[in-house]
């Protein structure tokens, strides 16, 4: 059974940092693509970033390039969002998917979320 859990999410002040962890089971991570999502109170969700392989592309949205960075651990079974200089505007549950390739949504399997509240 695929199974993805995150972990990591927190309050934190603007300008802080969080790493968020996605350990994932069932499947062979190198085989999928993973993508951390968010969703803001009261809006939609948006794709943050995503990381086909070690050694493929990565995407971020523009709201975060310069201050996220995707990373992943084949041999953990983790994806890594470390997310830095937070600002108000990342607050919000935040979810990691997996599917074959990126650019797909909604992904095929998805986590449950993990809350990131920025805020003094």
């Amino acid at each position: 059974q695929l199974q993805l859990v995150e972990s990591g999410g927190a309050l934190v002040q603007p300008g802080g940092s969080l790493r968020l962890s996605c350990a994932v089971s069932g499947f062979t991570l190198d085989d999928y693509a993973i993508g951390w999502f968010r969703q803001a109170p009261g809006k939609g969700q948006e794709e943050v970033s995503c990381t086909r392989s070690a050694r493929g592309s990565t995407y971020y949205a523009d709201s975060v390039k310069g201050r996220f960075t995707i990373s992943r651990d084949n041999a953990k079974n983790t994806v890594y969002l470390q997310m830095n200089s937070l600002k108000a505007e990342d607050t919000g549950i935040y979810y990691c998917a997996a599917d074959k390739k990126c650019g797909v949504y909604p992904m095929d399997y998805w986590g449950q979320g993990t809350q990131v509240t920025v805020s003094s």
